[in-house]
């Protein structure tokens, strides 16, 4: 039987190797990417000298600041890490042509087709990634993407180190099961705090005791979810490695500075989001035929709710519609708001027939879309706005100095 070889990559601390590339002084310090602690900030990445102390990715920036007083904190530099995490794929596709970039620092690699010991080759391809690019990688190897993922998880925390980890693990044939299986049960794909819970109290305490519960109990407690899970914690997932892959949908999202249940901020928030979601659509090529609202209270409690369109659209005007109808059917217009996000989501390509455009209301408002989107990526999004969206005393859309989402 032929077994596929499958290299997982993952830049480490990607953020802040790039930072460190860019001022040497960081190196070995207590730093972190991100928001502004006296606002909603929150840390994007942090050096692994911050990690040391309890410092975590998605951590709110003021937690941070309260562990380590004297974090260095940095807004980070986009268009830096874009270009570096463009040298690092580059290289990537020059080993093989069956790349799968998940994230602007990770991928999937089959290098199954390569002669040759395959530890060797992660060898080579961190080290040439260092020589080239100055950052640091940590590699996992198995059949298949699930147990390779997770071998570079568990090969980066095995090293303790205020520097970067630059891991290798490898899972031989055969043995994806006996490596899973001491594993938490949240490791696997799938598996999220409420998942978890069911299984915790079904007396499963790791992915070993997943992998030996009956498949059929599995089933029948869970549907496709327990036959998909079992399947995983016994070290099994046919996906390839996918080289271009659509996406599922296209989401703005606004963390505000503080909670508001200002009709006229929301409003303009939302304003905001769809046009940036239609932009999104266009240069993407799509169209989407379903219009989600994300909301989270001040108390975090957060809900996502959706509708459903009579026709694939990818206007500013439908998308606005239908997201201002779902704050209007899901909000009583007094609890205060910490985050609102508009999402497109069923997402096709555009019918190159002419009758979605047959009525003549739709004629119009694709042609007023088409013009408005020929002249801002032009001259930019904010030459043309509508009258709701003259700038007003509330500062919005929210600068995004001080959002995080």
């Amino acid at each position: 039987m032929d077994f596929r070889t499958i290299i997982h990559l993952d830049l480490d601390a990607f953020y802040c190797a790039v930072e460190e590339l860019q001022n040497s002084s960081l190196h070995g310090k207590p730093f972190a990417v991100g928001g502004r602690p006296e606002g909603r900030g929150v840390v994007s990445s942090c050096s692994y000298a911050a990690r040391r102390l309890g410092i975590r990715s998605a951590m709110p920036m003021a937690r941070a600041v309260q562990i380590c007083p004297n974090l260095i904190i940095l807004r980070g530099n986009h268009r830096e890490y874009g270009q570096k995490s463009r040298q690092v794929m580059e290289i990537l596709r020059q080993t093989t042509d069956l790349v799968e970039q998940i994230s602007i620092d990770e991928a999937f690699l089959d290098v199954s087709e390569i002669s040759g010991n395959k530890v060797a080759l992660a060898r080579s391809l961190q080290s040439r990634i260092k020589s080239e690019t100055n950052l640091p990688c940590s590699l996992g190897i198995a059949t298949n993407k699930l147990v390779a993922k997770i071998a570079t998880d568990v090969g980066k925390s095995s090293i303790q180190t205020d520097t970067f980890p630059n891991a290798i693990q490898e899972v031989p044939v055969g043995q994806e099961a006996a490596f899973l299986a001491p594993l938490p049960l949240e490791t696997l794909w799938g598996i999220g705090p409420k998942t978890a819970e069911t299984l915790h109290r079904m007396g499963m305490q790791n992915i070993g005791d997943l992998a030996l519960w009956p498949v059929t109990d599995l089933t029948k407690r869970l549907g496709k979810l327990g036959f998909d899970l079992h399947a995983r914690a016994n070290g099994i997932d046919h996906n390839p490695v996918t080289t271009h892959r659509d996406p599922k949908s296209i989401s703005q999202e606004v963390t505000f500075g503080k909670d508001t249940n200002h009709q006229h901020i929301l409003n303009r928030t939302l304003q905001h989001q769809a046009l940036q979601v239609s932009t999104g659509l266009k240069r993407a090529g799509f169209v989407g035929t379903t219009v989600k609202l994300k909301l989270r209270w001040a108390d975090f409690t957060t809900i996502t709710r959706q509708i459903t369109l009579p026709e694939p659209v990818d206007n500013e005007r439908t998308i606005l519609e239908y997201a201002q109808k779902l704050l209007k059917q899901n909000w009583n217009g007094k609890t205060l708001i910490r985050l609102i996000g508009i999402g497109v989501s069923g997402l096709q390509r555009p019918s190159q027939q002419l009758s979605l455009w047959d009525k003549v209301d739709y004629t119009r408002m694709a042609q007023l879309e088409a013009a408005l989107h020929q002249v801002r990526s032009r001259y930019g999004q904010d030459v043309i706005q509508r009258g709701a969206q003259s700038p007003n005393q509330h500062g919005l859309p929210p600068d995004e100095e001080e959002l995080s989402q």
